[in-house]
């Protein structure tokens, strides 16, 4: 397989080999860890009507594929104290993603950056306790960021998670 052929995980910046179809087990069993990542690999087979090996070495697969990414929690923000949440659209120097994305990796609060195509560049969601370290983030930290041109942030009153169905 030839360089070319790889992609490049986001997260570690490792090559990936190229995406394989996914049959319907495979997606049953995303499915499945979506709505619960905790699921046992025996519940999951049993569910997918596969044996255990089989189901084993597919999560497996699609965990070396890249195609899941990990698992984790869903958190509730404001119940874990951070209640304050907004949308920040930014307008960077061009070709400066890569540098922008790796410092806004490291703001607190950040939980979702996106490169977009419209009349900004760059997403950001995040998460912060109040409304006074939501403008210290924006005001000192983003415009400290030399490839940021401007900013604007969209607060957000109520937001909901939409959940997959398992």
């Amino acid at each position: 397989m030839t360089p070319e052929q790889m992609a490049e995980s986001p997260d570690s910046g490792t090559p990936l080999p190229p995406p394989r179809p996914l049959d319907a087990i495979d997606q049953d069993i995303l499915q499945m860890l979506q709505a619960d990542g905790r699921a046992s690999i025996r519940s999951v087979a049993e569910r997918v009507h596969v044996s255990r090996a089989n189901a084993y070495a597919r999560i497996n697969r699609l965990i070396e594929d890249g195609v899941i990414r990990g698992f984790g929690a869903r958190v509730n923000h404001e119940r874990a104290g951070q209640g304050t949440s907004a949308y920040i659209t930014l307008k960077i120097v061009q070709n400066s993603w890569r540098t922008v994305r790796e410092q806004l990796r490291q703001l607190p609060g950040a939980s979702h950056i996106a490169l977009v195509g419209g009349d900004f560049d760059v997403l950001l969601l995040v998460h912060t306790s109040d409304n006074r370290a939501l403008r210290e983030l924006v005001l000192t930290r983003l415009q400290a960021i030399p490839e940021v041109l401007s900013s604007r942030t969209l607060l957000v009153f109520e937001e909901e998670d939409l959940e997959p169905q398992g």
